[in-house]
């Protein structure tokens, strides 16, 4: 305890920030030297990679996402080893960058979702919400000897919030101008945008998930074309338009008009959101079905921000981060949809966009212990601001 009040009190720490998201290809790890907390917080990323996962670990996570293939061993068994594979990720970065592990401070990690629930329903006679993410941070915390912050999301979600996005409180200390609106467009397996009006503080951040990111077309890709995921977008480039199908998707497609506060994972755009669609487009080309769920990614950002943002704050600015940004084709599409704002990679602004959400979890925890409420009740539907997470030591 004597340690944390140390660190807590610290003006300058390096932290370790964790993500690993829906595309559950690997963790990201960035070491960030942070000053200061809340709106003083400043922050140089000292050094970031992306460390992969074992061979077949994706289908196992996969598996055990979905409640008609999942088991509890597996679930037991892998709620261990992510924190293995995370340490081993800490100790590479440290090994490639020549930097002291002993000079780490903290260790903010998201873990890895498997089930995201947070609309209450009845269970026992009790309204219950829920989510889990795995990748126990108490076990993250023996391993390397460093305090750790996990587990941000039950806090909100215990508090009648979705537990989604977090990433809002984030953008506001870091990107907030009182010169331009802007939104922050952050594109992993899901999309999600946060809107920073120029004139309005931290409680008016309006933030939610949009709909679908990369999931839908990294599941393509993968029944296509045996691939992770499309290159530059390159494949979906090289496709058309199908009209027919696009409608049907959004036709299929409830939660793009849902109002906010909301949030969506794997549950609803995995496998069985596209399933019904293979038979009746199974002539539709590869190639067609590539480029029009691109289009509709696009699309869904777009209708969000017509039918819920545009009028309240016209943005100036969209800043693009995760997966995404590195698909060519859809940068374009989401572009030509917002044709009278400015469409940004977020690196323009000096944040890398792999890195951002890394770099997050490390501010997170840094506000964690700091005693900072960190989750926007607005965005997440919560009934009051909370301090975010479970704080495990050595």
């Amino acid at each position: 305890m004597k340690k944390l009040f140390e660190i807590s009190n610290k003006d300058v720490k390096n932290v370790i920030g964790l993500m690993s998201g829906t595309s559950l290809d690997g963790v990201d790890v960035a070491l960030v030297e942070i000053r200061n907390n809340w709106i003083e917080t400043r922050i140089n990323l000292l050094g970031f990679i992306e460390y992969p996962f074992p061979e077949g670990l994706k289908a196992i996570i996969l598996r055990n996402s979905v409640k008609e293939s999942s088991n509890v061993e597996d679930i037991s068994q892998l709620n261990f080893l992510i924190p293995q594979i995370y340490a081993e990720a800490i100790n590479t970065l440290c090994e490639e960058i020549n930097f002291d592990k002993d000079k780490i401070d903290l260790i903010g990690s998201h873990g890895q979702t498997i089930q995201h629930l947070p609309k209450a329903t009845n269970y026992f006679e009790h309204q219950v919400a829920s989510t889990l993410q795995i990748g126990d941070p108490s076990v993250l915390a023996k391993l390397t000897g460093k305090i750790t912050v996990g587990d941000f999301r039950p806090s909100d979600v215990a508090l009648g919030g979705q537990g989604a996005p977090l990433v809002p409180y984030f953008d506001f200390l870091l990107f907030h101008s009182n010169e331009k609106n802007r939104g922050l467009l952050n594109i992993g397996g899901i999309s999600n945008i946060t809107i920073l009006h120029k004139q309005k503080g931290q409680n008016n951040v309006l933030a939610f998930d949009t709909g679908p990111g990369n999931m839908m077309i990294d599941i393509l890709m993968k029944r296509f074309f045996d691939k992770e995921f499309d290159e530059n977008g390159d494949i979906a480039d090289s496709g058309k338009l199908n009209e027919d199908l696009l409608i049907a998707l959004i036709t299929k497609d409830s939660f793009i008009e849902m109002e906010p506060p909301k949030s969506t994972g794997r549950e609803y755009y995995g496998m069985e959101f596209l399933v019904p669609l293979f038979d009746e487009f199974k002539n539709v080309a590869p190639e067609d079905w590539l480029h029009t769920i691109t289009k509709f990614t696009a699309y869904a950002v777009y209708r969000n921000y017509e039918k819920f943002v545009e009028e309240e704050t016209k943005l100036n600015e969209l800043f693009i981060s995760g997966g995404g940004a590195k698909n060519k084709f859809l940068y374009q599409s989401l572009a030509q949809y917002f044709e009278n704002v400015e469409v940004k990679v977020i690196d323009e602004i000096g944040v890398s966009s792999d890195a951002k959400e890394a770099i997050c979890f490390a501010v997170l925890a840094n506000e964690t212990i700091c005693g900072n409420p960190s989750n926007i009740p607005r965005t997440t539907g919560a009934n009051r601001s909370t301090i975010l997470g479970k704080i495990c030591l050595p």
